[in-house]
């Protein structure tokens, strides 16, 4: 049976995951005791998400280097203009491999790699431990935490300390804008993207007399058993790290990654994005379209400035001349270019 491609771009859910090829020596992980992935995304899940993961057309080339970060077990990180998919990928990718929800950690300039492992309240401990200081009385050894202190009700899990749970299958961990970070935040990731592990200091002080502890999880109000302290993932996740461009990473942290700069849309590929976001199109939706192509020739444009040209252009009793004019507002470059009129 063919283990490539694994991830194919089709509509279509199916469990392709599992003719996975073993990793590399040096890629290879050990956590345990495996941990069943939880399940796709329901009819509660935010409706965005669902339709991003559905009408995602992924190219040949997206398709070639997703299949590579997953059997080689790297990060794949995508370049490219704003509005060309960069974030919903992940979320085809999760959809199509049935990998679960996909966990999200949007990066700001303030984001530490503590904010992705986990979250630590340590003033809601000390006044927990005040209150139940008045009420319970501590046990006398000096072992056990009054009631009301358990360091496991003031630790959670952050979506890259999640992902990197001793899951069965990859969970999809998105890193949106690692860009827009701090300068120290990509050599920061270098070790525990290498080693897939990491430890909660908190708790491996606590492993005395708290050996293991029930923490929740990112994005979910389950809990999972973190003992002494320690995160070792056994199927390493589909992380997917988006750029803008803004900077330029260390080498240390390139070579660690499956680099894919996604492209201004062809033609073909352009119509194929808004037959699966709006349906078929009228002879309007390919005037816009060619208006389109040609503006963002001399320009940039995102493709979801074009989708909203077309939605408003097919609400009814919307006149010819209004249409026109909010197409060209929609659609204004979105930085220098050489003519900015139809």
């Amino acid at each position: 049976m063919s283990t490539w491609p694994v991830y194919t771009g089709t509509e279509e859910p199916h469990d392709g995951v599992s003719r996975l090829p073993g990793p590399p020596p040096w890629r290879a992980f050990d956590g345990g005791p495996a941990l069943p992935l939880p399940l796709q995304e329901d009819d509660s899940a935010s409706p965005d998400r669902k339709h991003r993961a559905s009408t995602y057309r992924a190219t040949r080339e997206s398709i070639e280097l997703v299949n590579a970060a997953l059997v080689l077990r790297r990060p794949l990180l995508i370049s490219g203009p704003p509005g060309s998919g960069k974030s919903s990928l992940p979320y085809a990718v999760a959809r199509e491999l049935k990998l679960g929800p996909v966990l999200r950690w949007n990066v700001t300039s303030r984001s530490t790699l503590q904010d992705g492992l986990y979250q630590y309240d340590p003033m809601a401990r000390l006044y927990a431990a005040s209150k139940a200081a008045g009420r319970v009385r501590p046990a006398e050894s000096g072992d056990g935490d009054p009631a009301g202190d358990a360091i496991e009700d003031h630790l959670r899990l952050g979506p890259l300390g999640t992902a990197l749970l001793p899951y069965e299958r990859p969970r999809v961990l998105l890193i949106d804008e690692i860009d827009k970070s701090d300068l120290d935040l990509p050599n920061d990731l270098l070790n525990v993207l290498e080693e897939g592990q990491y430890e909660i200091p908190e708790l491996v002080r606590a492993a005395r007399h708290t050996p293991t502890a029930r923490l929740m999880v990112s994005g979910s109000e389950s809990r999972v058993a973190v003992d002494r302290g320690r995160v070792r993932c056994r199927a390493f996740p589909f992380i997917v790290l988006t750029s803008n461009g803004e900077r330029e990473f260390p080498p240390a942290f390139l070579r660690r990654c499956v680099p894919l700069h996604l492209r201004r849309p062809e033609p073909d590929h352009l119509e194929a994005i808004v037959r699966a976001h709006l349906g078929e199109g009228d002879g309007e939706t390919k005037r816009m379209i060619e208006t389109f192509l040609e503006r963002s020739s001399t320009g940039e444009l995102a493709t979801d400035q074009l989708l909203n040209a077309i939605y408003l252009s097919r609400i009814p009793g919307l006149e010819a001349e209004s249409r026109q004019a909010l197409a060209a507002s929609l659609m204004t470059h979105l930085g220098p270019a050489e003519f900015h009129d139809f």
